[in-house]
């Protein structure tokens, strides 16, 4: 059985692989693609698998967009974090879903699935839900975030955010005018909120906007250096694993 994982962060794309490969010794994995557009590109240009494992919230955009430009018929398992309304959309087309982190009992019981239902996927009836499945899971993502200062309630627009930082358990916000808040929200909760077009989690630490990006510098050990036209506490370095799908969405 052939099989792809589309997965951007690495660590959960091998750990993925190995559970795969531990479960069913028949089972290849593809190469394993790390961002939209270069899934787009690699499904146009070779055969379909049998199973798909992808990740929904890329670097470069949602892995929805991947099966709206190529229209595929077979099995799809989300691996994701995303919100109850959109599982249970999945759920109630058989689709299924895995919630990181990943687990053994968890992807055996997914493939258990694929192999009860896939005669299903390949009549096409598939298609016509998929798309279905699709209209419900448009995400919303946040215009403006309300702040909650001192006895004020500050409403700051996405579009004026410089970037995001976490740090000593804090998650602040400074924005392109140099007016720092603390949000009430990790850094994960963040990253899903805000449209993965206009900003990227280039660490652990940091969530940039891309209209606040001025320059890019090489850096030690093949990572990058980006700079904002505001403050930082520290360098904002975009991981080696992440430079890659960064330069990608500053080109889109």
């Amino acid at each position: 059985m052939k099989v792809i994982i589309i997965e951007d962060e690495l660590r959960t794309a091998k750990e993925l692989k190995g559970i795969l490969e531990k479960l069913d010794s028949e089972i290849t994995i593809f190469p394993i693609l790390s961002s939209v557009a270069g899934a787009i590109s690699w499904f146009r240009n070779n055969p379909a698998p049998d199973l798909i494992f992808s990740d929904i919230q890329l670097g470069d955009g949602l892995s929805f967009e991947i099966f709206k430009e190529v229209p595929l018929t077979i099995p799809i398992i989300f691996c994701t974090a995303f919100d109850e309304y959109a599982i249970h959309a999945f759920e109630s087309n058989s689709v299924d879903y895995l919630l990181k982190p990943l687990e053994e009992t968890m992807v055996e019981r997914s493939l258990l699935k694929y192999h009860r239902i896939k005669d299903y996927y390949a009549s096409g009836t598939y298609t016509t839900n998929f798309n279905k499945v699709m209209v419900q899971m448009e995400v919303s993502y946040k215009q403006t975030l309300l702040i909650y200062y001192r006895e004020k309630i500050i409403p700051v627009k996405v579009v004026d955010i410089c970037y995001i930082y976490a740090a000593a358990g804090l998650v602040t916000l400074r924005t392109l005018s140099n007016q720092d808040y603390t949000l009430p929200y990790t850094i994960d909760q963040m990253e899903n909120m805000l449209n993965p077009q206009s900003f990227f989690r280039v660490n652990r630490q940091f969530i940039i906007n891309r209209e606040s990006v001025q320059n890019i510098e090489h850096y030690f050990n093949r990572r990058l250096f980006v700079k904002l036209p505001c403050e930082t506490p520290i360098k904002i370095i975009v991981s080696r694993l992440k430079v890659q799908d960064f330069l990608a969405w500053i080109e889109q």
